[in-house]
């Protein structure tokens, strides 16, 4: 698995002042997990995804910008 830069996606955290540990809340997870996940450890799964896009009011059409952008 390689890595991603989900730098657009903590930018919109911030835009919204919401920060790591209310994210992990509200798409269900562990805050330990969350960072897992942001270091590329793990991989966001599609319901957490689809609870992230509806939280954070983006559109789905964005999904790749900011859950699959890879670090080059």
């Amino acid at each position: 698995m390689g890595r991603y830069n989900y730098s657009k996606l903590l930018g919109r955290l911030t835009e919204l002042g919401i920060d790591r540990e209310k994210f992990a809340d509200i798409i269900g997870i562990k805050r330990t997990s969350l960072y897992k996940r942001l270091n590329s450890e793990l991989q966001f799964k599609q319901e957490e995804i689809n609870k992230a896009m509806l939280a954070l009011d983006i559109p789905h059409i964005d999904v790749l910008e900011y859950f699959f952008n890879k670090n080059v």
